[in-house]
């Protein structure tokens, strides 16, 4: 990716500064990031901001992500001593266990507070995410309502709002907050991998490049068997992947050529809706 990717819109620097204000007022910091790229969805400006409040990290996106790197994912945070979950947004089940598993976060915290006497209060949650990693189904569902503005793109929810979810549990919401620029080029792509930024800004050639490298290493045959074609990585395989896509897929040419921005937007949109099988683009031995 020869250019650095920034993306970091008003509304967003506007959030960084109210959940810094409002960070004292939260009793635990429930942090979504996709399944499908845990580390590199995990915001560090979170880590400076929420200071050493109580955290659980939600991963979403769990039907779309590898089963068995997901597992090993949880395993990493399990030692790093972080509590995390995985999640199906589809599954209201396992809303309840992330309240479920909040509560018990806290539960020494709130006995405390009734042994010094203090009025029974609700625990109050701050929900954290980079863009389009599910934040707002997430609430929604849990407030059993249609508290936020729903979407697939990245950026849809840009106001903060405190949602009841019942007598003992409320969230405090915040839009999607990306850092301002991606210094490591593999993070840029992972974000870029599960739609987390929007694609006018970057440079989807080389990253169509890098997705299907990616996709033959680690998962051989998935590019293949979604456009019955040959990957032979050859001088000319970039040109020639484009041309059998875009015949597979009956793409009309533009001017007599392949219409290549077209054919990206058929692989990537393959790749985020689950097209293309369960992805996961980076696993923890990568941190090592």
């Amino acid at each position: 990716m020869s250019k650095q990717i920034q993306w970091f819109p008003g509304h967003m620097a506007k959030a960084r500064r109210e959940i810094s204000e409002k960070i004292k007022l939260i009793d635990i910091v429930i942090e979504l990031v996709d399944a499908r790229a845990p580390l590199s969805s995990k915001n560090p400006m979170f880590d400076q901001i929420c200071n050493n409040k109580p955290r659980l990290i939600v991963m979403t996106k769990k039907d779309l992500a590898d089963e068995r790197v997901t597992n090993k994912w949880i395993e990493y945070f399990k030692k790093k001593n972080i509590d995390a979950i995985c999640v199906n947004l589809k599954n209201f089940n396992e809303y309840q266990l992330v309240i479920n598993i909040s509560k018990e976060i806290l539960k020494e915290k709130m006995e405390r507070e009734a042994k010094r006497g203090l009025k029974p209060r609700a625990m109050r949650a701050m929900v954290l995410g980079i863009p389009n990693v599910g934040k707002s189904t997430f609430i929604n569902r849990l407030a059993k309502r249609k508290a936020t503005v729903t979407g697939n793109r990245p950026g849809v929810t840009k106001a903060q709002q405190i949602i009841c979810v019942d007598k003992d549990f409320e969230l405090f919401d915040t839009p999607g907050v990306l850092w301002p620029r991606f210094e490591d080029i593999n993070i840029a792509r992972n974000i870029a991998l599960i739609g987390s930024i929007k694609q006018d800004i970057l440079p989807l050639d080389e990253l169509f490049i890098y997705a299907v490298k990616y996709l033959e290493a680690v998962y051989p045959k998935r590019v293949m068997d979604r456009y019955d074609i040959e990957i032979n990585f050859n001088d000319d395989w970039v040109e020639k992947a484009y041309d059998d896509i875009a015949k597979n897929r009956k793409i009309k040419p533009v001017r007599g050529y392949t219409d290549y921005d077209r054919v990206m937007e058929v692989f990537f949109n393959d790749i985020f809706d689950g097209s293309m099988g369960k992805i996961t683009w980076e696993r923890p031995d990568d941190t090592l």
